[in-house]
């Protein structure tokens, strides 16, 4: 995966086929003037191996008054869409916030499948909001961590924090029947099987019923009985 310089490290990996990175979001600043204009525009690129964005944990969100945030596939041929957030007087950002559009915040779904993304961050009219919004924001964030009252209207664009964003992983882009054919690099150990994420792309890995653990070791699923039976097992036995 790469990113542009605003990006942070990895913060969790999930067996069931998530990974969360901290990445910066786009901005376009101004100074009272209207004359200096500072912006930044995020790009992820995560090439063509087994990742994508999550459309159904990520949501793309715009902030500020008179902002246009517009998101497109990284070479712009297979995704393209926009958001426009307005707002004439301070509001209030909370967490209740609708998103709407005209109360300074609003929101758009991101397609199943997505390898790349620009954001693009434009904002107009800043005489009249400066003094209470000087920048516009544009970003992904997992719904589940997301808070709007993170992004109160008079944020700057340096103080602006990484979102956590949710990238979908899969062991390879083949089907599982493809996989099994090849016993070397077959990823599903002992007591799992190949399954589909709901991405519609590659095969990943899970436990059998009545096994838990880690499906892509060996010997990783364990019959929950006999797990929890260690777990029962005295300290002091061997």
């Amino acid at each position: 995966m790469t990113t542009s310089d605003y990006s942070k490290s990895i913060s969790n990996i999930e067996l069931e086929g998530t990974v969360t990175v901290g990445i910066y979001p786009s901005f376009s600043c101004r100074n009272e003037s209207e004359f200096d204009n500072y912006t930044f525009e995020q790009r992820i690129d995560l090439g063509f191996g087994p990742f994508m964005l999550s459309d159904t944990r990520n949501i793309f969100t715009a902030t500020g008054c008179a902002t246009s945030a517009q998101m497109t596939s990284y070479d712009e041929s297979t995704y393209g869409a926009g958001r426009l957030s307005l707002c004439r007087e301070y509001v209030e950002m909370t967490d209740e916030n609708p998103c709407a559009g005209s109360s300074g915040c609003c929101q758009i779904s991101i397609p199943k499948g997505l390898k790349s993304l620009s954001i693009e961050v434009k904002s107009a009219d800043y005489a009249s909001v400066y003094d209470f919004n000087p920048c516009g924001f544009g970003f992904l964030e997992d719904k589940r961590s997301l808070k709007i009252s993170d992004w109160p209207l008079s944020i700057y664009g340096k103080d602006a924090y990484a979102t956590d964003v949710v990238i979908e992983w899969v062991v390879e882009n083949k089907t599982c029947e493809q996989a099994k054919a090849n016993t070397s690099a077959y990823a599903c150990g002992t007591n799992a099987y190949c399954t589909y994420p709901e991405i519609d792309q590659g095969y990943r890995c899970s436990c059998n019923e009545g096994f838990e653990g880690n499906p892509y070791l060996k010997d990783g699923c364990q019959a929950i009985s006999t797990v929890k039976n260690n777990k029962k097992k005295s300290v002091f036995e061997a």
